[in-house]
């Protein structure tokens, strides 16, 4: 799940096992091509998953 925020940064939710979201994490400090990371917060928690299924929109 994610927002662009109106400041210009991007919020986004991820949920997986531990080693998929190192991946996405190291992926967001990078960002994609031409993209110009500043900073990311990262938090992690633990539970149950909040979301079930993939969505895609656009």
């Amino acid at each position: 799940m994610g927002c662009n925020l109106p400041d210009g940064g991007v919020e986004a939710e991820f949920e997986g096992f531990t080693e998929a979201l190192d991946v996405m994490e190291a992926w967001c400090r990078q960002g994609p091509r031409l993209a110009l990371v500043s900073s990311v917060e990262a938090t992690r928690e633990t539970g149950a998953p909040k979301h079930s299924g993939f969505t895609v929109s656009g």
